[in-house]
């Protein structure tokens, strides 16, 4: 049975809400401090869990040898002195204690055990190597660490203590719906499941990811929307008689191609810039057209699988066909143009999310 909630996860800066910088630098130090723990403790844990299923081809063990991943005192042929989960959980535990919350490291444990089962048959055929974690890694956090959350009417701000440490949000022009999910959050309506934190530059980001009831819509599985990607519009659809092309080549590509050209522009100027602290802030402007290119694709791939999805329930589509996109995708590669500029793949993967959360089936032909 296809399961009635789905997951999202948002994108939240944080900020201290302590009142001197100095109480606020003691707080980041600490993140980080979390972070570092979190990193080398996330390398330990998937090196012991892969130690642990291979024992038998390290060691080669005899075929009279009788063992098992187990606690010693569940199973007669267990080698465990607890079980398999909390072994892992009491080596980093051990190690890190004092400097990491627990919670931080229960989660993380708990995460990676679940990721490490998911790809067990890949790492067993070689076809893929354990993960690595790198140093800016986001942590993890269950609801429990999380206390007094609420909206504080007078910040304008949603308030919270994540281990006593006193936080407030900053959504600046929140155009999404991440006012409204924390909000029924607080009222208990969504519940809030393991969330990260992540640093970058200084910066604090809350990923909250709530667990939601999917959108109840009167649809029909027999009605099916025929969707095509296609170079001429990013978009078209087809529902019996009805018909929808969503977007223009030149309406996507001239915006995009005009940043394109402003950032090689300053490619060119950065040459005669003023260096003065390196290499970051002759590049400055380049970084900037760089995140402007990729903030304009992002909200109109955004709006094109959001126009998509609501003419589907406008004409109750219960099935959504998406038609030749191995053609379209093998277009793509032979073409750098358009490999470059189509992102065929991220609006793929909009339209896939925004059709789960709706209800809608997908069949990709």
């Amino acid at each position: 049975m296809e399961p009635s909630t789905l997951k999202l996860t948002r994108k939240i800066q944080l900020w201290v809400d302590l009142p001197t910088p100095e109480e606020r630098k003691e707080v980041l130090d600490k993140l980080y401090q979390w972070q570092n723990r979190s990193f080398r403790a996330a390398n330990l844990i998937v090196s012991h869990l892969y130690v642990q299923e291979m024992i038998k081809d390290f060691f080669y063990l005899s075929e009279g040898i009788k063992y098992k991943l187990a606690d010693e005192k569940k199973d007669k042929d267990g080698i465990l002195q607890r079980s398999r989960i909390n072994t892992t959980y009491r080596m980093v535990s051990d190690r890190f204690k004092g400097e990491i919350p627990t919670n931080i490291l229960s989660s993380l444990n708990n995460t990676l055990i679940t990721a490490f089962r998911t790809n067990s048959p890949k790492y067993w055929k070689g076809e893929c190597s354990l993960k690595n974690f790198k140093r800016d890694m986001a942590f993890p956090f269950s609801f429990e660490g999380i206390s007094k959350l609420s909206y504080h009417d007078e910040k304008k701000a949603f308030c919270f203590r994540l281990f006593q440490i006193p936080f407030r949000t900053y959504l600046g022009k929140d155009h999404t719906d991440k006012k409204i999910l924390l909000e029924r959050v607080i009222k208990g309506e969504t519940k809030l499941c393991t969330s990260r934190i992540k640093l970058k530059d200084g910066k604090i980001f809350w990923l909250p990811i709530f667990e939601m009831e999917k959108e109840k819509h009167s649809l029909k599985p027999e009605v099916i929307a025929e969707a095509s990607l296609s170079l001429e519009y990013p978009l078209v659809v087809k529902i019996g008689k009805d018909r929808l092309s969503i977007g223009t080549k030149e309406e996507f590509l001239y915006r995009r191609l005009a940043i394109q050209a402003a950032h090689k522009r300053a490619q060119i100027g950065a040459t005669y810039s003023k260096s003065g602290k390196g290499i970051k802030r002759k590049l400055k402007a380049m970084d900037k057209f760089s995140q402007s290119e990729s903030n304009y694709v992002h909200h109109r791939l955004h709006v094109y699988s959001r126009k998509l999805i609501d003419f589907c329930i406008k004409h109750q589509a219960g099935t959504l066909l998406l038609l030749n996109q191995e053609d379209k995708i093998g277009i793509a590669k032979e073409d750098g143009f358009v490999l470059r500029n189509w992102s065929y793949y991220e609006l793929m993967t909009k339209i896939k999310y925004k059709a789960e959360k709706a209800g809608i089936e997908i069949i990709v032909d």
